[in-house]
């Protein structure tokens, strides 16, 4: 079954970031918006293993639950509202469980937005185009990249604040001005994640009879 990188959106909506998509480095950004795109990079290199809570907003549909990361590779998106709903990258494929339909999908991890960010090395220098670059005066800043390979799949919006620097939200935008919004309501180091977290079967599979 062929599944649109809208749906595995967060589905792949949530890091992933989360969706954070590697930035081609143009001519036509300046050295503080350079600075600012390093300062992301090396703060989304360091986030190797952590687990937060998150709301995500698409129109008038409202989301949220608990995200795992663990990199390389490995992300899990647990629903609480709607409860039950999953999205699991096992470090080969991401994975989408909805027990209302009982519907299981999957594609392989490299054709969705979570490829780059959960990469060994997360590179902010190369691979896809930087539309903008926005400071502000507090000191938090957003970035809006699209994939250079694919510019009219949609864009994605990363928003960073704190001191230190912290992943707020994000924001996916699909080829049809769609937009799907992700906040992170809580983010922090975790450590001993089990790997079990990371694994989830098809469901909707049964066992052969004899």
């Amino acid at each position: 079954m062929t599944v649109s990188r809208r749906a595995f959106a967060l589905g792949t909506a949530a890091v992933a970031a989360v969706a954070a998509l590697p930035a081609h480095a143009q001519s036509n950004l300046s050295a503080e918006d350079r600075a600012v795109l390093a300062r992301a990079q090396t703060y989304l290199q360091g986030l190797t293993s952590a687990e937060g809570t998150f709301v995500e907003t698409s129109g008038a549909q409202r989301r949220q639950g608990r995200f795992y990361l663990q990199r390389p590779g490995r992300m899990r998106f647990e629903y609480t509202d709607p409860a039950g709903l999953l999205v699991v990258s096992d470090g080969s494929n991401v994975k989408r469980y909805d027990p209302r339909l009982n519907v299981f999908r999957q594609v392989p991890l490299g054709q969705t937005p979570l490829s780059t960010f959960l990469a060994r090395t997360v590179r902010l220098d190369q691979g896809v185009r930087i539309d903008r670059v926005t400071r502000m005066a507090s000191g938090a800043f957003a970035i809006t990249a699209r994939d250079n390979r694919r510019p009219n799949d949609g864009s994605v919006v990363l928003a960073f604040a704190g001191d230190p620097v912290r992943l707020q939200e994000w924001t996916i935008i699909d080829a049809q001005g769609g937009r799907t919004r992700t906040q992170l309501t809580t983010l922090r180091p975790a450590s001993g994640l089990s790997a079990s977290l990371f694994q989830l079967r098809d469901p909707t599979t049964r066992p052969r009879r004899n």
